[in-house]
């Protein structure tokens, strides 16, 4: 008897620790699970507030150098192609203003010995100029004129260079979203058999 009692006892013992086990193996499956969440956090470059005006005063130092510094480096051969055309025609048309300046100089004081007296290689004297004085007069004022106007070109593009740096930096910062698009629209009207043309403005909320 002593043996069934201890027997029926350590089976009562093991029942009541089973359902303990079980009840707080219930409970511990109720509790509410830690979510965790996989998000990919985008990380910015800084906004430069400088930048703009760097890349203007390293253009404005030497042409060319605002667009190396937006790493804009086929825009530099653009730069040199158009400053340097404008100096070109400057150079060119100040020369051809000189050479004239300098023939009409020396008619004017009574000579006869500048390089129009002469053929085009220089080597034969000729008896009547190849340019007349009034053909001087003229050829001065026109190439005063294309002097002129090469040089404002050169300026401009001079400024030109400056302005496209500091734009180009302003547009490196300025933020682009996806959720917000601008796209061309095409339709056919099967009705009139017209086309119509248009833009679509897309947000994404």
């Amino acid at each position: 008897m002593p043996n069934k009692s201890l027997i029926v006892s350590a089976i009562a013992f093991l029942f009541c620790f089973s359902t303990i086990a079980q009840e707080k193996e219930k409970k511990r499956k109720q509790l509410p699970k830690e979510v965790v969440i996989d998000s990919i956090i985008e990380v910015k470059d800084p906004i430069n507030p400088l930048s703009p005006a760097k890349a203007a005063f390293y253009s404005a130092v030497l042409p060319g150098l605002g667009q190396a510094y937006n790493k804009k480096y086929w825009k530099i051969p653009l730069v040199y192609g158009a400053i340097g055309t404008g100096i070109y025609f400057y150079v060119t048309n100040d020369r051809e203003y000189n050479r004239y300046r300098d023939a009409y100089k020396r008619r004017l004081a009574g000579f006869e010995d500048d390089e129009f007296f002469f053929s085009a290689d220089g080597t034969t004297r000729l008896t009547s100029p190849r340019v007349t004085t009034e053909s001087l007069e003229r050829g001065q004022k026109f190439y005063r004129k294309n002097k002129e106007v090469a040089l404002l070109v050169t300026i401009g593009l001079y400024a030109l260079n400056i302005i496209d740096a500091n734009v180009d930096a302003h547009l490196l910062q300025y933020n682009v979203d996806d959720k917000l698009s601008l796209a061309p629209h095409y339709k056919f009207n099967e009705f009139d058999a017209t086309s119509n043309l248009g833009l679509t403005l897309n947000f994404k909320f």
